[in-house]
């Protein structure tokens, strides 16, 4: 198979990745249990579990697979993410770029939460502009 060949079908790897995500998502919201008629986002997956696997927890693994599975197709498309120098000064790869954003991400979060409070999404917006700031400049 030439290179051609292979990376014309990235397409199709990409939408895997998708859908798969898509199904798990779907499938973790149908098994939340439901409270007084509404869906308790924030309960127990599995009750008396030995872990309390809430939608929350499930999901932000869910999503850190799917990127992983998504850097994955990336070097399917366009193999040779060779390393680069940055601003840092050290070489980084896709990978390298990718645990620094999460890293970042997690950091970020927690310092919205002892600074700001519950409310995530602007620490979320903030997660991925400084995401998109690593993968161009680092």
């Amino acid at each position: 198979m030439t290179a051609i060949s292979r990376n014309n079908r990235w397409p199709v790897a990409l939408a895997a990745v998708l859908i798969v995500y898509a199904a798990a998502a779907g499938a973790l919201v149908m098994s939340l249990p439901v409270k007084d008629g509404a869906r308790d986002w924030t309960a127990p997956l599995v009750p008396g579990g030995w872990m309390a696997w809430s939608f929350p927890t499930a999901i932000f693994f869910l999503t850190i697979f799917t990127l992983l599975a998504l850097m994955a197709v990336w070097e399917y498309a366009r193999p040779g993410g060779n390393p680069r120098i940055g601003i840092l000064r050290f070489e980084t790869t896709r990978g390298d770029r990718l645990f620094v954003s999460l890293l970042g991400a997690a950091f970020i979060h927690l310092a919205w939460l002892g600074l700001v409070g519950p409310n995530l999404w602007w620490a979320l917006a903030l997660s991925v502009v400084y995401a998109i700031g690593v993968f161009r400049y680092v």
